[in-house]
């Protein structure tokens, strides 16, 4: 048992159960539940949704569910005083990875912020030019609200992004990890025809309509490549009716959402992994893949920079530049020697990520900031 026990309440839109969850939650979920099991408490403040309960204790962590998702960050400052009346938190993580909760200016704890990335100009090519204008006025406010308040950030990249708006408090690295165990090397499972996998969620501003496009001229150089995205979202459509716009259809399949074992059969399958994202906070997908032993190729965007060592790990290409992605994939499925050296650095450097670790680094970072 640690010498000191710490209440700790975290705020974050959703939680590890929900449909719509992410490397978000994953991040939040894989650290915290090693903080519950090194003995302290932690409680999540998230989105209720169809199905759920209230309140739950998932891993050690006690959920409490209030408020719809689309307006959560309004249930907030109630659903906080109302658990603050209640317990007594020794400190308070704000979890910003959508609409912020302006929290320094209703909590009353010492506060840490953890941030992924900011979408920034990029929420422009996700949403309406009305809800896209008020996502990027909310995260702009940022720098002044939470100007002095210390940051946890999961990327090189969140953080000169921070430093740029002005932020004059400590800002920390609480990186994502993986999980060797959950994702492994599969024997034998590898596709014999090539195989370009796509792991995430289909978001516009994932830009996942990139490697479709780029499809005519891969399937022309390599007729019998297919590739296979995996995951959901609302995107989904629009990508369905650009494949049989590109006539490419029969080249690509969408396996929807997938469990977890399907999840790694299907990375291991592939030769390749790619994500044309226009911004990550650090891009989780990347070690995922690398731990599976698939070398990434992605878009030369902030986190993705992060997590791929461009000629190492896996290869950078220019955001935008269709051409030059169809290059680095055509390039990486025909050199089967160049494919097997980034796969093998690929997942020495995923073996570098533990969640241990940065479970550790949480632990100092609470240390720090709680006052005693």
């Amino acid at each position: 048992m640690p010498s000191r026990s710490f209440n700790i309440l975290v705020i974050n839109w959703q939680d590890i159960t929900h449909p719509l969850g992410g490397g978000a939650e994953v991040h939040f979920h894989e650290i915290f539940k090693r903080v519950v099991a090194a003995g302290h408490r932690v409680t999540l403040l998230s989105c209720h949704f169809e199905g759920a309960p209230c309140e739950e204790i998932v891993d050690g962590v006690r959920i409490v569910r209030r408020g719809k998702r689309d307006f959560f960050n309004y249930a907030v400052p109630h659903a906080y005083r109302e658990l603050r009346d209640r317990d007594r938190f020794d400190i308070v993580f704000d979890d910003l990875n959508k609409i912020p909760f302006y929290t320094p200016f209703f909590v009353k704890e010492p506060i840490v912020a953890i941030a992924h990335h900011f979408f920034g100009k990029s929420i422009f090519l996700e949403v309406s030019f009305q809800y896209a204008s008020y996502v990027y006025l909310s995260e702009f406010f940022v720098r002044y609200v939470y100007r002095r308040t210390p940051f946890a950030v999961v990327s090189n990249s969140t953080r000169e992004e921070l430093r740029r708006w002005g932020m004059r408090s400590e800002i920390d690295l609480l990186p994502n990890a993986v999980d060797l165990q959950r994702y492994e090397v599969l024997p034998e499972v590898k596709s014999a025809s090539p195989v370009i996998g796509y792991l995430g969620r289909i978001k516009k501003y994932k830009s996942v309509d990139h490697i479709i496009r780029a499809m005519p001229d891969i399937v022309k150089k390599i007729p019998d490549v297919t590739l296979k995205i995996i995951g959901d979202g609302d995107a989904l459509p629009e990508l369905r009716q650009l494949a049989q716009l590109l006539a490419v259809d029969k080249n690509i399949e969408f396996t929807g959402h997938v469990s977890q074992q399907d999840k790694v059969r299907l990375i291991n399958e592939s030769w390749i992994v790619v994500n044309p994202s226009s911004k990550e906070g650090w891009g989780l997908t990347v070690i995922e893949s690398n731990a599976c032993h698939v070398p990434v190729v992605a878009a030369r965007s902030p986190g993705l920079v992060d997590s791929v060592i461009d000629g190492k790990t896996g290869t950078l290409y220019e955001y935008g530049d269709i051409k030059q992605l169809m290059n680095s994939v055509v390039d990486l499925l025909q050199n089967d020697t160049k494919r097997s050296y980034l796969a093998d650095n690929a997942r020495a450097w995923a073996e570098r990520w533990n969640w241990d670790d940065s479970a550790a680094k949480a632990m100092r970072i609470i240390e720090k900031n709680v006052q005693t």
